[in-house]
């Protein structure tokens, strides 16, 4: 059943406007506050955010619903999406919420909830909020007596700080590296430049200047110009670019070269096989994850599980199956031995570890494969189903034929806008962009 409320990635839209609104915003702290008590404790819920504006609103909304339900609202301020969950899970919360919208622009928002255990919910919980978002709470609010308290965290973000460097062997330090790292303007903005500083990087920061505006404006993991300008103009030897909420995470080599997820999982994939750490023989990643990647696991003996786009999909298909490294090409590093969701500072700890014991350029280390040519592109339509048509489904098949067994075509309605993206890969790039241009055309015509 198609869930109401919730889209792949919690609640999320516009800010001010349905359904990221303070009234609506409210009503899901209630909801979630009921559906969460459970036992004759004391409950309580974490609360964190990004650097939007909008984060003010939506976080104190989501308090008076919290607390008008019976809950305890522990406040964390700007803090990265893996820490809410990393936090929920140590400080025993029976429940954990972020306020953020990710890579979106500063004008979106959106409210991510995770289980006491730090794991994102399941559909099964999800539906069950959701039918309370439709009724009338008025009868199950808290006495008067019975109202819940809030206080702030003051040293959430040392926490988690420590946290993120456990994750590195005792003994490594990261002396000698100068790091360029790009905040996004974006909830990781105190936490990641202390954790490298505190481990003994020359750290130089970009990104890292909030204004409630900025939030992953041209900057941060989906804009990582500026990163690759600073990398180059300060002669670092890496450069680390985070996105809104800090859970993804791309890198800049010494020479101004973008190391996307693909790259990165393959360098954890090796190394960890190599120290006897992985848990399954292979890891789990995206239908968009390039073909290369898939290669050069397949050279090693490892394998490359594939799921629908979303991190929760990956993170299921972990979990269900016994993997431990999992994630997107766009920098979404799931590394279940630490955290429960993508994190995009422990990731890069994990990247400059291996850098640190081989003693090479980042350009050697983390270029592990060559990527073979992938062509996206985005058809917006404004309704029906184009890809039922069957100029569409007769162009689809053409495709699938003429790349065969050494290509792939991936074809998917985004799940967040009206945009149908089209995607193919393969050795050939003139036949790729030829298959990738003619489907775009019949869709096209088909959306008209």
């Amino acid at each position: 059943m198609a869930r109401k409320y919730f889209g792949t990635d919690g609640i999320r839209g516009r800010a001010n406007a349905f359904p990221v609104t303070p009234e609506f915003a409210m009503k899901v702290g209630q909801a979630a506050g009921i559906a969460f008590q459970r036992g004759d404790h004391r409950h309580r819920v974490m609360i964190g955010k990004d650097t939007r504006l909008s984060g003010y609103m939506i976080e104190y909304a989501l308090v008076a619903g919290f607390t008008s339900v019976g809950m305890d609202v522990l406040l964390v301020g700007p803090m990265p999406t893996p820490a809410v969950a990393m936090l929920t899970r140590s400080m025993r919360a029976d429940l954990g919420v972020m306020i953020s919208a990710s890579h979106n622009p500063f004008d979106d928002n959106g409210i991510k909830l995770f289980a006491p255990d730090g794991y994102k919910l399941s559909d099964e919980v999800e539906h069950a909020i959701e039918d309370l978002l439709d009724q009338d709470l008025t009868r199950r609010l808290a006495a008067s007596r019975q109202l819940g308290r809030a206080k702030r965290i003051d040293d959430a973000q040392a926490r988690y700080i420590e946290f993120a460097k456990r994750t590195l062997p005792r003994n490594l330090e990261l002396d000698g590296l100068r790091i360029v790292v790009d905040c996004a303007n974006g909830a990781g903005y105190k936490v990641a430049p202390a954790a490298l500083w505190e481990l003994g990087a020359d750290v130089v920061t970009i990104g890292n200047d909030p204004n409630g505006f900025n939030i992953n404006d041209d900057c941060g993991s989906t804009h990582p110009e500026a990163l690759v300008a600073k990398v180059k103009e300060v002669r670092a030897d890496i450069g680390i670019a985070l996105d809104g909420d800090a859970d993804r995470v791309l890198i800049v080599d010494e020479k101004g070269q973008v190391v996307d997820g693909d790259q990165l999982m393959a360098l954890v994939a090796q190394s960890w096989l190599e120290d006897g750490r992985l848990s399954a023989p292979g890891i789990v990643a995206t239908v968009m994850s390039n073909l290369g990647l898939e290669r050069f696991l397949g050279g090693l003996g490892l394998n490359l599980a594939r799921t629908p786009v979303g991190d929760r999909y990956v993170l299921e298909h972990m979990r269900e199956h016994g993997f431990n490294v999992g994630g997107e090409q766009s920098g979404h590093i799931i590394l279940s031995d630490y955290s429960t969701t993508g994190d995009g500072l422990v990731a890069a700890l994990q990247v400059l570890a291996v850098v640190k014991k081989m003693n090479r350029p980042v350009s050697e280390v983390c270029h592990l494969f060559e990527p073979l040519p992938q062509i996206l592109k985005n058809v917006r339509f404004k309704g029906g189903k184009p890809l039922e048509h069957s100029s569409v489904v007769t162009a689809i098949d053409g495709a699938k034929a003429r790349l065969g067994s050494n290509g792939r075509l991936v074809i998917r309605p985004s799940g967040t806008e009206p945009v149908i993206r089209v995607m193919a890969e393969g050795d050939d790039r003139v036949l790729v962009e030829t298959v990738v241009d003619e489907i775009v055309a019949a869709v096209t015509k088909a959306a008209a």
